[in-house]
């Protein structure tokens, strides 16, 4: 009988000490690493939607996850030596915010997972080996952005219908560029419009751009996507307003700027998409396995306030067909 009591009080004495160590053993917290060409300061709309999916996927910042993040402030050359200290953090997942971000990833990193927010065009772009099959370490959201380049110079020309020529501001630099143009130049074709390549490769040259459209007599700009561009943004929009130009852009934050219009997909809902992935990934998915997500919804947005500072009427039919109009 004393022996018997002596083995249960011997078994329920180890019970709190096995309990204790259990408990004490540190639960990890996931590592995010954000590697960003333009600075953080012009994109934090983007950032915190990337965050508020996080949320809404149960992970909140500074609790049960670290997001380290990284700009280069639209300098390109400075990716690299980002993204070594990147990955001395020993991150989970790497996410990359553009076509630029990524390829200085990519070159650096083998086997950490990559999630893009943004992509013009990932296979294009060596990034994956198809949309739905990825293959490797990296996979994300597309864009789509060299398939409707086209589509805003229709928009153009149905605000503008005797446009012959357009300045188009692109940027060399960056990967999907090449592809974009060449979109464009098909729609050129098919609206009998002129083209004026103009190539930005550093904030100043915004500038030239502008005067250069308007001693060409250019009717209306198109911008493609560029760091450069989404980093100056409010001076891209008040050249536009001196020149008297109507440029059309491919993002809604250009118009939150004060630019005139913008056709394309809400890049910020890209960024709260890409929190899935990040969850995916770290409940054991493989990016090789995660098809890059192509958006189906674009937006069309007016700003009547940036027509009427250089004198221009949008006409009705166009205007009910846009997602949002400011007035």
């Amino acid at each position: 009988m004393l022996r018997r009591n002596f083995v249960c009080l011997l078994a329920s004495a180890l019970v709190p000490v096995g309990s204790l160590g259990h408990a004490q053993q540190p639960t990890k917290v996931p590592r995010i690493g954000y590697l960003s060409n333009p600075s953080l300061a012009s994109q934090t709309g983007r950032t915190e939607a990337l965050r508020q999916g996080l949320k809404d996927l149960g992970y909140v910042e500074g609790k049960n996850i670290v997001i380290d993040y990284r700009a280069a402030d639209g300098k390109a050359d400075r990716l690299a030596g980002l993204t070594a200290e990147l990955m001395r953090l020993k991150p989970d997942i790497i996410v990359t915010a553009g076509p630029s971000a990524t390829r200085a990833a990519k070159e650096a990193i083998a086997t950490t997972p990559i999630v893009i927010t943004q992509d013009n065009d990932p296979v294009g772009n060596g990034f994956v080996a198809s949309l739905a099959r990825p293959g490797g370490n990296i996979t994300g959201l597309a864009t789509l952005a060299p398939e409707i380049s086209g589509k805003r110079l229709e928009l153009l020309k149905e605000i503008l219908p005797k446009l012959a020529r357009v300045a188009v501001l692109g940027m060399s630099s960056i990967p999907g560029n090449a592809q974009s143009l060449k979109e464009t130049e098909l729609a050129a074709g098919a609206f009998k419009v002129q083209l004026q390549y103009l190539d930005v490769r550093d904030p100043k040259d915004i500038e030239t751009a502008f005067r250069a459209a308007s001693k060409a007599r250019a009717d209306a700009v198109l911008a493609l996507p560029g760091s450069i561009f989404f980093s100056n943004r409010t001076p891209l929009v008040d050249l536009a307003v001196i020149h008297r130009l109507p440029v059309i852009y491919g993002q809604s934050e250009f118009i939150e700027a004060g630019g005139l219009l913008s056709y394309g997909v809400n890049i910020t809902d890209l960024y709260r998409r890409a929190a899935t992935y990040i969850d995916k990934i770290l409940k054991g998915a493989k990016p090789a396995d995660l098809p890059v997500e192509q958006p189906i919804k674009f937006e069309f947005i007016v700003n009547l306030k940036a027509a009427k500072q250089i004198g221009l009427t949008i006409p009705p039919n166009v205007l009910v067909r846009a997602d949002r109009v400011i007035r």
